[in-house]
């Protein structure tokens, strides 16, 4: 007699529920993630634009116009901006995401970024 072959009814239940549960938490979880690259992005730009010279309201004022365009919802007050020993400007942020999952339970996702090399 021949041995079957295949996957049970339980078994493809079980791995299409963790597939769903994958899914949906991806769906939560990368647009958190783009919003986080994009805000890299606009920094790396602003200070690629910026001029030696160029004062901390204006970099600002710099990094909004670019979060206007994207669409993002971090505000420019939350930067920090120096220059470094070398003379460069520097632009970090910090920022915690809170993701509700179901329930209770959220996942929370520290996003930190700089500019410095």
């Amino acid at each position: 007699m021949k041995q079957q072959r295949g996957v049970a009814l339980t078994g493809l239940i079980l791995w299409g529920i963790v597939l769903i549960l994958v899914a949906v938490l991806g769906m939560k979880v990368v647009p958190s993630v783009i919003e986080y690259y994009k805000i890299q992005s606009a920094i790396k730009a602003v200070v690629e634009k910026a001029k030696p010279e160029a004062t901390v309201p204006e970099l600002r004022k710099s990094f909004e116009k670019f979060a206007e365009v994207d669409q993002l919802a971090f505000p420019s007050k939350n930067l920090d901006i120096f220059k470094n020993n070398r003379g460069q400007i520097v632009i970090e942020f910090a920022y915690d995401k809170k993701i509700p999952l179901f329930a209770n339970a959220s996942l929370l996702i520290e996003y930190k970024g700089t500019t410095a090399n």
